[in-house]
């Protein structure tokens, strides 16, 4: 379990993560999301005890990461997967951080099994793919067969493959009772992983929440219909309660009301309906209302 009571960091005049506070359950798998400066990394470099809060507290099952003795055992992180000897081979790499904590060296071997990097393991990691300085790094967290897994966009560079790996294996860990807790900007990865979602802006957080509960609360289900008479179709199923948008001559949106009445109620005075689909929010969806107002570079909209 993790817990952030009133974490707080400043750097200068700036207020990195501001009174933050949370718990991380094990057994699931909690999605941590925000835009770009919002405070997640910080956040996770506090966990983990490469800076120091400026206020509060957070532990680990109980403990400050930095009180303990051995914390590879204890805790796995992937923050930065470029943070290796370039001059070692990947085995090399990872046989040292073993020596520092008594792990054995077949240890070593089954963490390179079990990330699939054995092809390059001989090689210097210097001269490692994006994708395969990932996963090195993943079996570094890997290391000490941790309760606790903090992996800071783990699936960055991976092909597709790998992709599935780390979405199978994260939800493999929770199951065994760990606590993972996991960002990504990949939306549509979260939503397939994570059991809980917590979602920071400007260094607040703005959700704490099971993910169906975020999603179900921050976004509208809608359906979409098509009919020749889409006209007379809107005349009959105005509402104070339904919302209509036209996308195009034909072609409607239709919220407030379900399905199943709106094609009743085509059948009833016979309008011919080409579509009828209902669509519901997703992670993503959910994700850009609530942080709409939190994002600190904005893209210009494409016409």
């Amino acid at each position: 379990m993790i817990t952030a009571e009133g974490l707080t960091k400043r750097f200068g005049d700036k207020t990195a993560v501001d009174d933050v506070s949370f718990t991380v359950q094990p057994g699931k798998v909690t999605g941590f999301l925000g835009p770009n400066g919002a405070g997640k990394s910080t956040t996770m470099r506090m966990i983990v005890g490469l800076d120091r809060p400026s206020a509060g507290s957070v532990t680990v099952n109980g403990a400050r990461y930095t009180t303990m003795r051995a914390p590879l055992r204890e805790v796995g992180v992937l923050l930065d997967a470029k943070a290796v000897h370039t001059g070692r081979t990947a085995r090399n790499h990872l046989r040292a951080m073993a020596a520092t904590h008594g792990i054995p060296s077949r240890r070593v071997d089954e963490v390179i099994e079990l990330t699939g990097i054995g092809a390059v393991a001989r090689k210097r990691a210097g001269k490692f793919s994006l994708g395969m300085g990932q996963r090195l790094g993943i079996a570094a967290a890997l290391l000490g067969d941790p309760q606790t897994l903090i992996l800071d966009e783990p699936v960055n560079g991976l092909d597709p493959e790998g992709v599935r790996w780390v979405r199978q294996f994260v939800r493999y860990a929770a199951g065994e009772g760990r606590t993972v807790l996991l960002s990504s900007h990949l939306m549509s990865e979260m939503a397939q992983t994570a059991d809980h979602v917590i979602v920071l802006g400007r260094g607040r957080v703005l959700a704490d929440a099971p993910l169906d509960d975020l999603v179900r609360s921050w976004t509208t289900n809608t359906v979409r219909v098509r009919s020749p008479r889409a006209s007379d179709l809107v005349a009959l199923i105005s509402g104070p309660d339904v919302e209509v948008t036209a996308l195009e001559p034909g072609l409607l949106q239709i919220a407030g009301l379900a399905a199943s009445r709106i094609g009743d109620i085509a059948a009833e005075r016979a309008i011919p309906l080409h579509e009828l689909t209902p669509t519901t929010g997703s992670l993503e969806d959910a994700y850009l209302a609530l942080t709409g107002d939190a994002v600190e570079y904005v893209s210009k909209e494409i016409a």
